[in-house]
């Protein structure tokens, strides 16, 4: 894989990953842009001592454009995007309009009462696209291309976990419009957040609790063992991997994809899981699409290791997971997720699991 930077028009880094050595890179950005917008802000909600961003610029970011006007293809003569070249293979740039980053405004507020301090949102978030091809799909890449993405990811993930300030780098895919995507353009994101989220936060109490009880064994790990045994949630595996219907599922179809050996992220692959890592995921998102005989919306989310404090504990894993119930329903958020979030699923995870078995 060759890698090369460059600089767009507006100061931003815009990094191709080739898969050939004599890929050309030499085209500038020759757009007029406004300067990058400063960070947001994060602020901490005190009742359940959790931070929240706010970005108002992300309101001007855009929306479903046609595809002759996608800021996520190749230029062309008659339109200058994101990606000064004509072709690539994977590209990942900074995002126009991020949630996070290092560009922080000189007047920034540090308190709104005495009980909601106020930061900076440093960090950084970058777009990942898969391919040049606007009518494609993650599902539709060969394994070889899905090996290029899993580099790239790795690339990042290293890159953006020594930034300073940086607690926890998070790689997701975004698909379909009932998800709530604003490009169709086959592409995922990465965000190095500034704060360790509450669910891994979650994930990070309840594994010291395990290790603390169990004289120091890994909780994913022996989840992960205790389905392999079961079988009974079982999709799909092969040498390095497998891919389960977790006992207690919160979403109608969800998938989680994790390697046999501990590692605390991407980067900690060798190149054996790395190449294993692709038919497996194909399989299953081709069984996904198979399910009502459509594409099907989901949110593809990596769960890496924190960058300090717990980063023993981590394991990394994939999260794959659908709001589609039905052919014909989504299932919704209502009051008892959103509000609470205590989760109702719709499918019992173990019929879950079956139907996707049986879905090719």
């Amino acid at each position: 894989m060759r890698r090369t930077a460059i600089t767009l028009a507006d100061g931003r880094e815009l990094i191709y990953f080739d898969e050939r050595a004599d890929a050309d890179r030499s085209f500038p950005d020759t757009r007029e842009l406004p300067p990058p917008p400063p960070t947001s802000q994060l602020r901490l909600d005190p009742l359940v001592d959790e931070w929240v961003a706010v970005a108002a610029h992300r309101q001007k970011r855009t929306f479903l454009p046609p595809s002759d006007k996608c800021p996520l293809c190749p230029s062309t003569p008659d339109f200058a995007s994101e990606i000064p070249a004509p072709d690539y293979d994977v590209v990942v740039f900074e995002n126009q309009f991020p949630s996070f980053s290092d560009r922080v405004s000189p007047d920034e507020i540090t308190e709104l009462t005495e009980q909601v301090p106020v930061r900076p949102g440093v960090g950084r978030c970058e777009v990942v696209c898969f391919t040049s091809d606007h009518h494609s799909a993650f599902g539709q890449l060969p394994a070889a291309r899905v090996r290029t993405v899993i580099d790239a990811l790795a690339d990042r993930t290293a890159a953006m976990s020594a930034l300073p300030g940086v607690e926890q780098v998070f790689p997701f895919e975004n698909r379909g419009v009932e998800i709530g995507v604003t490009l169709h353009h086959p592409h995922g994101q990465i965000y190095a957040y500034p704060m360790v989220p509450a669910r891994t936060q979650a994930m990070l109490r309840a594994a010291a609790r395990h290790a603390n009880r169990t004289g120091g064994r890994i909780l994913y790990a022996d989840v992960l063992a205790a389905e392999q045994k079961a079988q009974t949630r079982i999709v799909a595996a092969n040498e390095h991997w497998t891919a389960y219907v977790p006992a207690a599922a919160r979403w109608p179809f969800e998938v989680q994809l994790a390697p046999h050996r501990q590692v605390p992220d991407i980067p900690a692959l060798s190149d054996a899981e790395r190449d294993a890592f692709a038919p497996l995921y194909l399989d299953v998102l081709h069984r996904f699409d198979a399910l009502f005989d459509k594409p099907m919306p989901y949110i593809s989310a990596w769960h890496q290791a924190v960058v300090g404090a717990g980063r023993e504990l981590g394991y990394l894993h994939l999260q794959l997971f659908s709001i589609r119930r039905a052919a014909d329903k989504l299932k919704y958020l209502a009051g008892s997720e959103s509000a609470m979030g205590v989760f109702i699923n719709d499918i019992v995870p173990e019929r879950a699991a079956q139907m996707l078995r049986d879905a090719i």
